[in-house]
């Protein structure tokens, strides 16, 4: 049974192989099942045994991708630095592997969450919410992590886009200071304006379920939502 097992997941890292590096040599030109499966020596059945079809296959091969930029090690210390450090290794994953960068953003339909991007969102949540439970956020953990990430992806495809000759280095550092001073607050806890200290209890009250009944802790949820916006 062992053997059995190993022999599937070397036949399935074949395939992520082939079609990875496929779509590396083709650029932006189409690559077909047959010759992902002509390059990992299989039949096509295998590939859907596998896989469940093509773009099963394409998807598995970008999640792997993209894995290896959030599994990146974390700089240390502020959650503030280690969140610059996403952004900036963010940018710098889609320049280096614009095709599959390109291909996870363009498989996105209208009202069909991405799951891959949702775990960028959900990685980014945790380094934001110790921010907002110490009054340093303008807006609610999620908000700021959806905010982060979507201008994150944004300035990604928008250098992608540029002749490698145009692209400005700066601009990603330009904007990411933006949206950082938008969401985070001017101090820390002590000196947080209202709207902060509004969302470090909303925070605080997410975490501690016996504090409140269920309808009161909505209803305040609902008041302090409002007194950070």
């Amino acid at each position: 049974m062992a053997g059995r097992s190993s022999n599937a997941t070397s036949t399935r890292d074949r395939l992520l192989l082939a079609a990875g590096q496929l779509l590396h040599e083709a650029g932006d030109g189409p690559v077909s099942t047959r010759a992902i499966c002509e390059r990992a020596g299989v039949q096509a059945p295998t590939l859907y045994h596998h896989f469940g079809s093509k773009q099963g296959l394409l998807d598995a091969v970008v999640n792997y991708g993209f894995t290896q930029y959030v599994q990146a090690p974390d700089a240390g210390g502020d959650p503030v630095a280690r969140i610059r450090a996403g952004w900036d290794r963010h940018v710098e994953y889609g320049l280096a592997h614009p095709a599959f960068y390109v291909l996870l953003y363009g498989q996105i339909e209208p009202g069909v969450p991405c799951n891959l991007t949702s775990s960028a969102e959900a990685l980014l949540l945790e380094l934001f919410t110790p921010l907002a439970r110490e009054g340093r956020l303008r807006v609610e953990a999620a908000e700021a992590a959806r905010q982060f990430a979507a201008a994150n992806s944004g300035v990604t495809l928008s250098l992608i886009a540029q002749p490698e000759d145009d692209r400005d280095p700066a601009m990603s550092a330009q904007v990411r200071e933006s949206v950082l001073a938008g969401l985070l607050a001017d101090e820390p806890t002590g000196g947080s304006s209202v709207g902060a200290l509004a969302v470090a209890l909303s925070t605080a009250l997410a975490e501690d379920v016996d504090a409140l009944t269920t309808t009161e802790r909505q209803m305040l949820r609902e008041w302090l939502h409002r007194i950070a916006g």
